[in-house]
């Protein structure tokens, strides 16, 4: 068994990048836990019944997904930028101390929206061996909507080297995803 953690700057993130991957690992017998960088707060301007959906919302989607275990940092969605890094690595490093997985999974550096590139820069920071030397594999992921809206400049565009078959649970992932009410729109 592994322990698996999915890093995630936005709830959404994790199904809209690796959700039927985490059910496959699930499936699978692994144990799977979810970081939350964000969130939203009504000292942020959020009005409270949009406060209590997205918890609702996060509430439906770990028990979808069986995590094993789900941690919040409640840092205010995009103004991740206001924040030291030094307290965003701290709480992440404290997250991997305190699960030890083997395997992470995280937000790929480029993505357009800054609290993603900077989510990726203090789980980087968070995740050196000789602080966890128990991890085994760290992989970025694309997050739709994020990802593919960056400029395809040299060494910027998302390049996949790993590819996970996840048909059987394809369906169950966009299941998943519909819980985000406050999320999913009519296209485009």
């Amino acid at each position: 068994m592994n322990k698996i953690l999915i890093i995630a700057p936005h709830p959404d993130d994790e199904t809209l990048s690796s959700g039927g991957t985490l059910l496959k690992h699930r499936s699978t017998g692994d144990e799977i836990h979810w970081l939350i960088i964000t969130n939203i707060s009504e000292k942020d301007g959020w009005g409270i019944e949009k406060i209590i959906e997205r918890q609702e919302e996060i509430k439906k989607v770990s028990k979808a997904y069986g995590f094993k275990s789900v941690h919040k940092l409640d840092f205010p969605t995009m103004k991740l930028d206001s924040i030291p890094m030094s307290t965003l690595v701290e709480r992440v490093s404290n997250i991997i101390s305190k699960i030890r997985p083997h395997i992470i999974y995280l937000n790929d550096e480029n993505d357009i929206h800054t609290d993603h590139q900077i989510s990726f820069k203090a789980s980087m920071s968070s995740v050196k061996s000789f602080r966890h030397p128990y991890i085994q594999r760290i992989l970025m992921y694309e997050t739709l909507s994020e990802t593919e809206f960056t400029a395809p400049l040299e060494g910027k565009a998302f390049q996949p080297n790993v590819f996970v078959d996840i048909t059987n649970y394809f369906e169950q992932k966009c299941s998943i995803m519909l819980e985000y009410t406050s999320e999913v729109m009519e296209p485009p």
